[in-house]
């Protein structure tokens, strides 16, 4: 009997200690703890973890690598994290490798990212400190995400505004109106037919300067003919001088019609006299009337004088010189 008693003693035990080794292992492999693994170890620092927990694994270049095996606090802004490689996966990272922290998937479990960097350098040995690198956290992400939604909200209804105001403004309306296409229609065409005048135009004084080139018509010859260029400089020279010859005239004229009226307003003078002394027109009137009669008088007595008898010879042969000057001058036989 006591030594049934003893053994199931001991079976207990046994039992008892097996399973505690068992809750201990699961409990180990729940926290992703390397049981069997090595005792290689890196450092590496962060100033937040983002959620990062003891047990989280630790990836080389997407490969799983190692888990985090202890977080310490260094100061209130510095994290330090211990992680424990497997020694298969030590011995291909670098001193100047980064480490990062990363999700699993989008809304997935914290982990570590070691990436490989191009360079020289030497490999890791255990207890050394890698390099960080900063990455966007989730959280960023989402409010950064936020941020966006409202700002493409708030160019939703700007836009939703635009649109409604255009549909209403006079320009949507004005491209509605069909009388307004056929109005823009034959405006073109008259554009279009104005262009090609246009152009004809621009052909014709093409062709006109290149004809004034090659000294062809008057434009040409004005430019190219040196003795008619120097023919008008004479020409303008001339046209200037008869400018002051004629300015000078009327200078003249000018001070001799100053002296009239001044005569004219003082009373002296023929003008004023011819003008306001009656006795004086009565005279010359008569004196122009004896002049008359004078020379009425002269010429009956010049035709008394040819028919008397001791001039008419000479007053016939007067007329015959005039008649032979007369045809000399015409050029015909006498």
């Amino acid at each position: 009997m006591a030594n049934t008693g003893s053994n199931n003693i001991k079976l207990g035990v046994f039992v008892t200690a097996g399973l505690l080794i068992l809750m201990a292992a699961f409990y180990m492999i729940g926290k992703n703890r390397n049981i069997f693994g090595s005792g290689f170890e890196l450092k590496v620092r962060f100033n937040n973890l983002s959620g990062l927990m003891e047990g989280n694994n630790v990836l080389f270049s997407g490969i799983q690598a190692g888990t985090v095996k202890k977080i310490s606090m260094i100061n209130d802004t510095l994290i330090e994290v211990t992680l424990s490689i497997d020694n298969k996966t030590s011995t291909f990272i670098h001193k100047n490798a980064l480490a990062a922290i990363g999700t699993e998937g989008l809304m997935g479990n914290k982990v570590i990212n070691i990436q490989a960097k191009q360079g020289n350098s030497p490999l890791v040995t255990t207890g050394d400190m890698l390099a960080t690198q900063e990455m966007i956290s989730t959280d960023e992400m989402l409010q950064t995400l936020s941020r966006t939604n409202t700002n493409i909200a708030t160019i939703s209804e700007s836009l939703k505004n635009a649109v409604l105001g255009i549909e209403n403004s006079a320009v949507i309306q004005i491209l509605n109106d069909k009388t307004i296409g056929l109005s823009l229609k034959s405006s073109l065409k008259y554009i279009n037919k104005a262009s090609a005048n246009a152009n004809e135009m621009t052909s014709g004084l093409n062709y006109l300067v290149k004809q004034t080139k090659q000294g062809k018509g008057t434009a040409g010859l004005l430019l190219s003919d040196t003795a008619l260029a120097s023919n008008l400089k004479i020409s303008a020279f001339n046209i200037r001088a008869a400018s002051e010859n004629a300015k000078h005239v009327t200078g003249e004229l000018n001070g001799l019609i100053k002296a009239v009226s001044m005569d004219l307003n003082n009373g002296n003078g023929l003008a004023h006299a011819l003008l306001h002394d009656s006795t004086m027109v009565v005279k010359i009137s008569s004196s122009l009337n004896n002049v008359q009669k004078g020379t009425d008088g002269f010429n009956q007595n010049m035709e008394a004088l040819k028919q008397n008898f001791f001039f008419r010879g000479y007053f016939k042969k007067l007329a015959k010189q005039n008649k032979k000057d007369s045809l000399t001058r015409l050029g015909k036989p006498l």
